[in-house]
């Protein structure tokens, strides 16, 4: 079998495994990092977005498999991503204090690039990432699915 590379595909593919290699990772403590997201991604994009990256979550977690505790940062991404979580049957929790038995933190990471919106979603078990073609009226993959599981 023969593997042609483009220069943008690699580029794509190499700034979706930049951040696996720990740059915006948990801690050794399990601390959450701050989730960041543009401002100007349209709701309608943030939660196309955020619904395909919580179905994917649900596929390696397990759907409603614990309480959720998550950072918001405030943009439409964050909003998204909450509600989609919450749809899938997850509790969250954004004051980072849960008193239930098993926790999730996860944290995000959207950026633009190149025409497209580059999605990572991490928690300590698994990191997902995938690249989106993201319009004012939605969002749908442009990449397949990166996914990253640590032991």
């Amino acid at each position: 079998m023969r593997w042609v590379f483009s220069i943008p595909r690699l580029v794509l593919l190499s700034l979706l495994g930049l951040p696996l290699a720990g740059c915006a990772s948990f801690g050794g403590g399990g601390a959450l990092v701050a989730s960041s997201a543009p401002s100007d991604l349209s709701g309608p994009a943030a939660s196309a977005i955020a619904g395909d990256m919580v179905t994917k979550l649900a596929e390696q977690v397990g759907p409603g498999s614990g309480t959720i505790i998550l950072k918001p940062d405030g943009t439409p991404f964050g909003q998204a991503l909450e509600t989609s979580l919450k749809s899938w049957g997850y509790a969250v929790a954004t004051d980072q204090k849960t008193k239930g038995e098993k926790t999730i933190p996860i944290a995000y990471v959207i950026e633009s690039y190149n025409g497209q919106v580059l999605a990572r979603l991490s928690t300590g078990s698994v990191q997902l990432g995938r690249a989106y073609a993201a319009t004012a009226s939605g969002a749908s993959p442009a990449s397949p699915l990166s996914v990253m599981q640590r032991g």
